[in-house]
């Protein structure tokens, strides 16, 4: 189908005319017949009922100009893209797992970006499984996933399967980060005893391949806890977490400056065990950009800085 008949087309229909239609594109008025009987003769439609008041859609034509009109836009749209540069612009993107540490190294990042780059940065916090088939789909081209450590051996076997290349970055025990005016706060050393009664806030998407989703639930969460409150957000929680003083949620370090900010306190809890990794995942066949080994700089120094 020949875009620039589609084009004369639409111009008709705006015009219903094919005199006005021939001024405004400066072309003859039989070449703009041919063009429209060229049309219908393709498509085996007829698009324009002829008369003496002037040319007027069909509703086959109906049909066909909204959606010539659609392809002329994109059409504009991909010429305009080209001519101002914008293919030109560096796209960096990651997702992740619900992190401060890691949300801090991503705001520096952004910081050190030259000026002069025309860039688009993405930045998608998820759980595991999003972030895997976000990087398999190439719309991130870095990932960073959240396991426990006795999940190692399900998480490596998945990522080779899958063709993905994996490295650590950190591995920590999660903190307990309450509300500097709960209870909890004053204790120094708290225990899963002292947790009972109050409200603990989880992120409500944990993932684990290979395992059904109820026995990872179960797994990563607990039965011990009466009352839970389930968040898919960073902002949320904190949210949570000091505006009601009975609540509590386990959580890699903080930052002191997101403590502050929210009037938090986190705390060590020895009843908490469990070891927890963040890997960095990347598809074997890309290589690393620019863009790319910055933030990785800044990820390891936040690790460093917020993570022994």
């Amino acid at each position: 189908m020949n875009l620039l008949h589609m084009k004369y087309a639409v111009e008709i229909a705006r015009t219903n005319s094919i005199n006005k239609a021939a001024e405004t594109l400066y072309v003859g008025q039989s070449a703009l017949s041919r063009a429209v009987k060229e049309l219908e003769n393709g498509l085996g439609i007829t698009i324009f009922e002829r008369s003496a008041k002037g040319m007027f859609l069909t509703p086959d034509g109906e049909v066909f100009i909204r959606q010539a009109e659609g392809v002329l836009e994109q059409v504009e749209s991909l010429e305009k893209m080209f001519s101002e540069g914008a293919v030109s612009k560096k796209r960096f993107a990651v997702s992740v797992p619900r992190a401060d540490y890691i949300i801090e190294a991503f705001t520096d990042f952004t910081r050190l970006v030259d000026k002069d780059m025309r860039v688009e940065l993405f930045y998608k916090e998820t759980n595991s499984m999003r972030t895997v088939k976000n990087v398999l789909s190439d719309d991130y081209k870095l990932g960073i996933i959240r396991y426990a450590e006795h999940f190692d051996r399900y998480y490596k076997e998945m990522l080779e399967d899958k063709g993905l290349e994996y490295e650590l970055v950190a591995e920590f025990r999660y903190m307990l980060v309450t509300s500097a005016e709960s209870p909890l706060a004053s204790l120094d050393k708290i225990s899963h005893t002292d947790l009972k009664g109050h409200m603990e806030i989880a992120h409500g998407d944990p993932y684990v391949p290979s395992l059904p989703a109820a026995e990872v639930r179960k797994e990563e969460l607990g039965d011990d806890c009466e009352r839970r409150i389930f968040v898919f957000d960073r902002e949320s929680q904190f949210e949570l977490l000091s505006g009601n003083t009975d609540t509590y949620m386990w959580m890699s370090p903080v930052p002191k400056a997101t403590l502050e900010r929210f009037g938090l306190v986190q705390r060590d809890c020895a009843d908490n065990a469990r070891v927890y990794k963040d890997v960095l995942i990347h598809r074997k066949d890309y290589a690393l950009t620019e863009l790319d080994n910055l933030f990785i700089s800044r990820l390891i120094a936040a690790k460093r800085e917020f993570i022994s």
